[in-house]
């Protein structure tokens, strides 16, 4: 019968949880102590720097997501209503009443839209340029809230004026006052070919929203404007503002229903699909990648778990010839690697959870020790480095390590029960 020497609180604990911790924390006694030690260290400095890696990148893809959806969203409306062959709604205002009927509904505006080029002198832009009525606009959009000069009040009908994004109004040189000329590349036919119809329109608004995509391509005009530049008839479509931007997908599934069949409902959702399901996509793959690493750390262990189990031959053993079975020697090991994949894991859980909570601050502080720029603007669309630390992505982060580190411990655990005691006191 194997018995315990230690303090009666402890004496109640199994003798396997106790020697396994005693083996875990053993001192360097011997040059081979000393080494397995060092082993040690380094497969719960592997656990936790995998795992810490795990959770900075989740956390950060989730804040990259977030923030880019949010900037996204202070332009674009919750749904879009427009017709199946995008032509002119005929009787748009008959529509709006349809709309805002549902109770879900909080704003609702017209709006014309179209694809031409901004020429200022010898430089020239592509732009995606929208008509809006002003006094409407507010309702479906925050891009009044965000103006750095000017207003969009200034919009009126027949003036001919324009609102550009503050990364455009740059590229272009040009501030409020100054004019800038429209290119519509479906101009007219004539026998020399098509010529496109060119505007010259002046600005009287900057706005910054801070999304890069539409602070460098956005041009807002008067919707009357915007008809006529674009001949489109009269409004293209409806902008629709929701209540809980979760429930759009719900709303614009009601408004199908109660609208004509030749008129779409689009959620934001559908509006930039490929966009959030690439985001999603990379995610997954990030996660299976550095979960593998994970995995590697916690395999170290099998290393330091064998060289262990040949250390401690003797006391295999001996607690053998004390009446203890293959189970319990097996439990003693499991108990051990157990522990230092704990250790492992919850170190890197803290780690990850630092470096997520203050990932800008030391991004900032990287940038300026190395005088680089990890996040330009112009590729991800954001002025700074996103982080959003989710509780249900640290849980199955730190769910996953553990397993993968009790897994690792059932070989050399099962190598231990497997000594023979006479094979191993032969030479002691």
């Amino acid at each position: 019968m194997v018995t315990s020497a230690h303090s009666p609180r402890l004496s109640s604990l199994p003798y396997e949880l106790l020697i396994g911790w005693r083996y875990t924390r053993a001192g360097r006694r011997t040059r081979r102590n000393g080494f397995i030690s060092f082993i040690s260290f380094i497969s719960v400095a592997g656990i936790a720097l995998g795992v810490a890696a795990l959770i900075v990148v989740i956390s950060v893809m989730n804040g990259f997501q977030k923030d880019v959806r949010d900037r996204m969203l202070n332009v674009i409306p919750h749904i879009q209503v427009f017709s199946v062959d995008g032509g002119p709604l005929t009787d748009w205002r008959g529509v709006a009443n349809i709309v805002q009927r549902n109770p879900a509904v909080t704003g609702v505006a017209p709006f014309v839209s179209g694809q031409a080029l901004l020429a200022q002198g010898n430089t020239l832009f592509g732009v995606l340029a929208w008509g809006i009525e002003p006094q409407e606009e507010s309702k479906v959009s925050a891009i009044a809230s965000h103006m750095v000069a000017g207003s969009l009040a200034a919009l009126k009908p027949g003036s001919f004026t324009v609102v550009l994004g503050n990364e455009l109004a740059q590229r272009l040189g040009v501030g409020i006052g100054d004019q800038v000329t429209m290119v519509v590349p479906s101009g007219s036919l004539t026998p020399a070919g098509m010529i496109p119809r060119l505007r010259t329109l002046r600005v009287v608004g900057l706005f910054n929203v801070g999304h890069y995509e539409y602070d460098s391509t956005l041009a807002l005009l008067n919707l009357d404007d915007a008809g006529k530049i674009f001949l489109s008839g009269g409004p293209t479509g409806l902008r629709v503002q929701t209540r809980n931007i979760d429930d759009a997908p719900a709303v614009a599934q009601q408004l199908q229903t109660a609208l004509p069949p030749n008129l779409v409902a689009q959620p934001w959702t559908q509006q930039n699909r490929t966009w959030f399901e690439a985001v999603v996509i990379e995610k997954r793959m990030m996660f299976i990648i550095l979960a593998m690493i994970v995995a590697v750390a916690a395999f170290n262990l099998v290393s330091t778990l064998v060289m262990t189990v040949t250390d401690k031959q003797s006391d295999i053993a001996i607690l053998r010839t004390q009446g203890a079975s293959p189970g319990s020697i097996m439990g003693i090991f499991v108990v051990q690697g157990a522990i230092t994949g704990v250790i492992g894991v919850l170190s890197g859980v803290l780690l990850g959870m630092l470096i997520a909570f203050n990932i800008d601050p030391i991004v900032s502080f990287l940038e300026w020790v190395f005088h680089t720029q990890f996040l330009p603007r112009s590729v991800y669309l954001i002025h700074k480095m996103p982080s959003d630390p989710r509780v249900s992505d640290i849980i199955t982060i730190t769910v996953v390590a553990l397993v993968l580190a009790l897994l690792a411990t059932i070989y050399p655990s099962w190598r231990a029960s497997k000594v023979q005691p006479a094979e191993a006191l032969r030479y002691e």
